[in-house]
């Protein structure tokens, strides 16, 4: 990993922790000082800022001030947690944006090959692009979720930004990208081209009232590889600095909750929170929230179940069900964590095999039993055969 792209964390940071208790949060991470880098022998997480906002949209200021955040997190208490935590430090904004994705794409690759999930704060929702790119090196196909209220297609003549960034990773190669959800978008802030778009090429798309069952958002995260969070998603009143937010959207609790799916989840492998800005948060509030978010998607790392992809289908219940006019689809339910998947048979060669078992719910399995084919099963078979 090439440190020179990443500056210490502020000394104000280090001295808020030292003047807290021995057992909050901030005395168990290891820290990128003014005179130390952590070690990354056995770390699980690794937090890096990104103080770059140039590519966000009419929310000028994004990107600065990660210091609210991490004073807000590192006074917090851990759970009884097992995993290792490094925070890295930020970067700076490079001569150009591109320099900016370049020095993100590295960090995010060298991280990745450690088997350590970055977790990004700060920037505009563009720096997806560059999370999404540090993948190219693994050479498999991805999961994007992206908790927006809106798709951020843009057009094909836009410059990458936080309102075109999901045009470019569709469009641009190496092409990546096996399936995209959204969770909670608001139909008045896409146009109808850009819906039926993301239904034509069996991408998923939930909007935020389908979703106040939050518990719909877990077999969501399961299958995701990469999670992108816009904290415009959250509603104006619980999460004021952002300026695009609006009076609608998710509440702190909820968001919290989607940030634990997303920790439990085995397969997610990288987190991004964007599109904070701390001009706009004066009481703190936005940085508190997310400080929680960032809490709970750690909690739900400590609390994962090694789950598919880590065991085999013999640790699993198999049920099978016979659909009149098409194949049988197989069920396997974990017997570890109870949770569900539906498996699709792919030829051995396929490269799409490691999304060859779909994560779902009871709910799905008692639609096959009445003789519905789950919209997820069958979504995914369009993109895999």
């Amino acid at each position: 990993m090439n440190i020179d792209f990443l500056t210490p964390i502020k000394d104000s940071v280090v001295a808020d922790i030292i003047s807290r208790s021995n057992n909050v949060l901030g005395k168990k991470v290891r820290l990128h000082t003014t005179n130390n880098f952590p070690d990354l022998t056995s770390v699980a997480v690794a937090i890096v800022g990104v103080k770059d906002g140039r590519g966000s949209e009419e929310n000028f200021g994004c990107g600065q001030n990660l210091e609210g955040i991490r004073k807000y997190l590192y006074q917090l208490f851990p759970g009884n947690w097992q995993a290792e935590i490094a925070d890295l430090g930020d970067v700076q904004m490079g001569s150009s944006l591109s320099d900016t994705y370049f020095a993100v794409s590295s960090i995010v690759t060298s991280l990745l090959k450690k088997n350590i999930i970055p977790l990004i704060i700060g920037g505009g929702q563009d720096i997806t692009y560059a999370n999404y790119r540090a993948y190219d090196a693994l050479e498999q196909t991805v999961n994007l979720v992206s908790v927006d209220s809106r798709f951020d297609l843009g057009t094909i003549d836009d410059e990458l930004t936080s309102t075109s960034f999901l045009s470019k990773i569709l469009l641009e190669q190496p092409n990546n990208l096996f399936n995209y959800s959204n969770i909670g978008y608001q139909t008045y802030f896409n146009s109808q081209e850009e819906i039926d778009l993301i239904h034509k090429m069996y991408f998923d798309a939930y909007r935020l009232g389908e979703v106040k069952n939050i518990t719909l958002v877990e077999p969501i995260m399961r299958d995701a590889d990469i999670v992108s969070i816009d904290i415009g998603s959250i509603r104006n009143s619980d999460a004021p600095a952002n300026n695009n937010s609006s009076p609608n959207g998710f509440y702190g609790e909820e968001v919290c909750a989607i940030a634990r799916y997303a920790g439990i989840s085995d397969k997610v492998t990288s987190f991004g929170i964007y599109e904070y800005n701390g001009a706009k948060d004066e009481d703190g509030q936005t940085a508190h929230l997310i400080a929680q978010m960032i809490w709970y998607f750690i909690e739900g790392i400590n609390s994962r179940a090694k789950d598919y992809p880590y065991t085999t289908k013999e640790n699993y219940q198999k049920f099978t069900v016979i659909l009149d006019d098409d194949d049988p689809i197989n069920f396997y339910k974990s017997n570890r964590s109870g949770r569900w998947w539906m498996e699709i048979n792919l030829i051995s060669n396929n490269k799409h095999k490691r999304h060859a078992l779909i994560p779902c719910n009871y709910q799905d399995y008692e639609q096959a039993l009445q003789q519905k084919i789950p919209n997820r099963w069958y979504k995914a078979m369009q993109k895999i055969v």
